[in-house]
C-alpha cells in the first residue's frame, strides 16, 4: 500500500524504508523514461491499442547493490506526454504524488502474477541464474471512474522474492 499513497518520499522512499525493514539498503536506477509504443501487456492493461504511444518509466530495483526487480511503469499519453513522467528525473515526491496533483488519483487496483523463464535481457540485468524462473506482476491502477491511470509491470526472480498482501474487505 505505501507504493500506492500519494506523499512522502515516493516509490522509491517506499522501496528504501522496506529495504531497511529488512536490514538492507534499497535502491534504484531510472534506465529509461518517454514514449514508447505500448507491447502486449500493456496495451491490454491501459485499454490501448498495441503499439499505440504510452509513457514509461523503467528502473532497475536494488537491495545492497544487488538488482532485484525490474520495473516498468506506464502511464496513458493523455496523462504523462510533456510531464515529469517523461522525463528520467527522480520525481519529488514521487509519481504517485505527481499523478494525484494532476488530478488522477487511483482508487482500485488489480494485480496478476504469474511465473515465467526470463527473457535474455531480464537474466542478465537481475543476475539471474539459466533456470531460474521470474515473477511477473502486472498492476493497474484505476481512479474513481475506473480509467486507468498507471500499469506496472514488475519481474523479479522468484526464488529471490516473496510477495504479501494483506486484503481489507469493505
Amino acid at each position: 500500500m505505501p507504493y500506492l499513497r500519494p506523499g512522502g518520499d515516493g516509490p522509491g522512499g517506499a522501496w528504501r524504508e522496506e529495504a531497511r525493514a529488512r536490514g538492507r539498503r534499497g535502491g534504484q536506477r531510472i534506465v529509461h523514461a518517454g514514449e514508447v509504443p505500448a507491447p502486449e501487456v500493456v496495451a491490454g492493461l491501459l485499454g490501448v491499442a498495441e503499439g499505440s504511444l504510452v509513457v514509461v518509466r523503467r528502473r532497475i530495483m536494488y537491495a545492497d547493490e544487488e538488482p532485484v526487480e525490474l520495473t516498468d511503469a506506464y502511464f496513458p499519453l493523455h496523462i504523462a506526454r510533456g510531464t515529469p513522467l517523461a522525463a528520467p528525473a527522480k520525481i519529488p515526491g514521487g509519481a504517485v504524488a505527481l499523478l494525484a496533483g494532476l488530478g488522477h488519483v487511483g482508487h482500485l487496483v488489480r494485480e496478476d502474477v504469474t511465473a515465467r523463464m526470463p527473457t535474455d535481457e531480464e537474466r542478465a540485468l537481475l543476475g539471474a541464474a539459466r533456470d531460474e524462473p521470474v515473477l511477473q506482476l502486472a498492476r493497474l491502477t484505476l481512479d474513481r471512474e475506473k480509467r486507468p491511470v498507471e500499469a506496472d509491470v514488475m519481474v523479479m526472480p522468484a526464488a529471490r522474492r516473496r510477495l504479501r498482501y494483506e486484503l481489507r474487505p469493505d
